[in-house]
């Protein structure tokens, strides 16, 4: 059904990524999806409210199914990002407890900076 895009030359190296804290090779100029896909690593993040496995759903940056967090980066596209040596690749997990207490942790982080400002 799909087919790699990537010249030739560029699929036969191949580069090594973590994917949930698991070693995988996979073809330079591959996406993240792909590698995912290939290491049978399928969930790529928790849905906020139910905290149920998500998973790509068109594989074409459409439907925003695939987020995943790379190298500690939230919300990232894993169908539409291209891997790349040693990056880390996890499942994201931001679900509404979550999301409350990074928003807490923000507040707490910008009222303490403006106090120290006055």
């Amino acid at each position: 059904m799909f087919r790699s895009i990537a010249k030739k030359s560029v699929q036969d190296q191949m580069v090594e990524v973590l994917i949930n804290n698991a070693s995988v090779m996979v073809a330079k100029g591959s996406s993240v999806w792909t590698a995912m896909a290939l290491a049978n690593q399928t969930a790529t993040r928790l849905a906020p409210v139910t905290s149920q496995s998500r998973s790509a759903y068109c594989a074409m940056g459409v439907c925003f199914e695939c987020m995943v967090e790379i190298n500690g980066m939230p919300n990232q596209q894993a169908c539409m990002t291209e891997v790349e040596s040693g990056m880390r690749i996890n499942l994201q997990q931001i679900t509404v407890d979550s999301q409350a207490q990074l928003t807490a942790n923000h507040l707490a982080t910008e009222i303490s900076d403006g106090a120290a400002n006055e």
